[in-house]
């Protein structure tokens, strides 16, 4: 009762600031590295951090708007770089970094609940005593009920990211958009605006733009997985305030990548 009383709370004060309008996307889904979390830190998650990112969350799904939110690991282990560097088989490597997205993933759902957002997390490897199994169907029935639901541990196999997770999930529920948030960085540049002053950032591209000038968005698998399912990318900076509610409102925030520019 007392969720429910809270997320009503957050409803209404929603419709002070934001009167109802026709949402831009009506399912989204919601891909946050696990880098994002970390904040100025080197490792782990900054509080502040992952509280900003619910409060975004939450208002989304007050507006009416369906989010599934994939979290990745690199704020505690990263499989590529770390096979690499601990001798490890890169197999085993990115199953730990699974075991991380899914440390992550029961941090943002407490940290929902706290905020009176009913939520679930799915994970793709069996992990009954904590969260559900991945099974399409029921992910699609949360979202419809109103809950934001999480999906962790990727794909459940190795040599796989989670941008690759991103796209094969938001396929499979419907999702209108991929929003890629990321924290300082409002969009896709022609190369690292933190190194290099004079980067040009895009407002638009096509997938084959992405894949043919190597940009650094997401993985190639994801992106071509994208384009053949014709799901958009929105890369955005999500520490810029109430970004994704703006963006579902109609604004035009960040770099839109799709079938055209």
């Amino acid at each position: 009762m007392t969720t429910s009383i809270e997320f009503e709370t957050v409803t209404t004060l929603t419709e002070q600031i934001c009167p109802p309008s026709p949402l831009r996307y009506k399912r989204i889904l919601l891909k946050i590295s696990g880098e994002a979390l970390m904040g100025d830190q080197g490792f782990g998650i900054k509080p502040e951090v992952i509280s900003l990112v619910a409060d975004e969350i939450v208002e989304a799904a007050s507006l009416g708007c369906s989010v599934a939110v994939v979290v990745g690991g690199g704020n505690i282990f990263r499989g590529v770089q770390n096979s690499t560097k601990l001798g490890m088989d890169r197999a085993a490597a990115d199953y730990v970094g699974m075991l991380a997205t899914i440390m992550n993933s029961l941090i943002l759902q407490e940290t929902l609940k706290s905020k009176g957002m009913p939520v679930r997390v799915m994970s793709a490897i069996g992990m009954d005593r904590i969260a559900e199994p991945y099974i399409r169907l029921r992910a699609v029935r949360h979202l419809e009920k109103g809950r934001v639901v999480i999906f962790a541990g990727g794909t459940g196999n190795p040599f796989f990211s989670t941008d690759t997770t991103s796209a094969l999930r938001a396929a499979e529920i419907g999702a209108d958009v991929i929003m890629m948030a990321k924290n300082g960085v409002d969009g896709v540049y022609d190369k690292d605006p933190k190194i290099s002053p004079d980067a040009v950032k895009f407002d638009q591209l096509t997938y084959d733009d992405v894949l043919l000038k190597n940009l650094k968005v997401m993985d190639q698998t994801a992106v071509t997985l994208c384009k053949e399912t014709k799901l958009p990318i929105l890369v955005f900076d999500f520490s810029r305030h109430r970004a994704i509610t703006k963006i579902l409102l109609g604004e035009k925030i960040g770099t839109y990548i799709g079938q055209k520019a």
